[in-house]
């Protein structure tokens, strides 16, 4: 009986052990293919020290798939995610890396097509009336054309990335609420917020749609929106108005980083 037990002791100890190292190498193996499209938001820009070679694109190696990249040495990592770019310029220049062996897909995509630049101009420029009107119109577009230009978007990703996970990355709010704040009025600043979290809601349903894995970046923002005081966006900046109420390194590395890290 007790050569028994011994016996069985033994078998069980083994069989930990070998678990235990079984998990250890599947913990340490490299993930596979890793494919980052999308807008300004993922490719880093107001986040600086960008890739020369990516020319107007701006990507940067500070922006969150660069570092996620950096971190889990994918098997190879295509960084196609342009700024400026709307759901007809991800289906015309941004996909031909996906395959059947990609891994992982990152993407933000929309806000462009919304309207997101001409909405800031409208609301730092002219009326809140006038604000609050260009917002609507955003809206407006929001619920009747960007589903059907994300459905487009995420059919192909799925067509030629069949294996792929796939996180569909928002935007964060932009502004702190219910503080002195030099620039917009509250009245504006509530509205953008609002038009954030209704573009966000539209696209998280596409994306679930689909079967993807959102990225709800509004959370790890918190705290960190302009008049907060440790903004991790860049406010108006009219030396350099193209990284306008863009991410800043820090959020690029403490906004998306973690969500992409959590959703993949």
């Amino acid at each position: 009986m007790r050569r028994s037990r011994l016996a069985v002791y033994v078998a069980s100890l083994l069989l930990a052990v070998g678990a235990t190292l079984a998990g250890a190498g599947h913990a340490q193996a490299a993930p596979g293919p890793y494919v980052a499209l999308g807008d300004s938001y993922s490719s880093g820009v107001g986040a600086g020290s960008y890739i020369s070679s990516s020319g107007d694109c701006k990507r940067s190696t500070k922006a969150h798939p660069y570092l996620w990249a950096a971190a889990n040495s994918p098997s190879s990592f295509s960084f196609t995610a342009c700024s400026g770019a709307r759901t007809g310029d991800v289906l015309a220049n941004q996909l031909t890396p996906l395959n059947s062996a990609t891994a992982l897909v990152s993407i933000s995509i929309g806000g462009n097509d919304a309207g997101f630049s001409d909405v800031m101009t409208t609301c730092v420029l002219q009326s809140d009336s006038s604000c609050l009107s260009r917002i609507n119109t955003a809206k407006a577009y929001v619920d009747s054309t960007l589903p059907g230009r994300l459905d487009s978007v995420y059919s192909a990703i799925s067509t030629r990335a069949p294996n792929a996970h796939v996180v569909v990355l928002g935007y964060p709010r932009f502004y702190k609420l219910g503080t002195s704040c030099v620039g917009l009025s509250e009245t504006k600043r509530k509205a953008i917020n609002d038009a954030a979290d209704y573009l966000d809601a539209a696209i998280a349903k596409r994306a679930a749609d689909h079967g993807f894995t959102w990225g709800d970046v509004r959370g790890t923002f918190t705290g960190h929106e302009i008049c907060s005081g440790s903004s991790w966006l860049h406010s108006l900046n009219w030396l350099n108005i193209g990284e306008s109420y863009h991410p800043t390194a820090a959020g690029q590395s403490g906004g998306y980083l973690p969500v992409l890290n959590s959703a993949a």
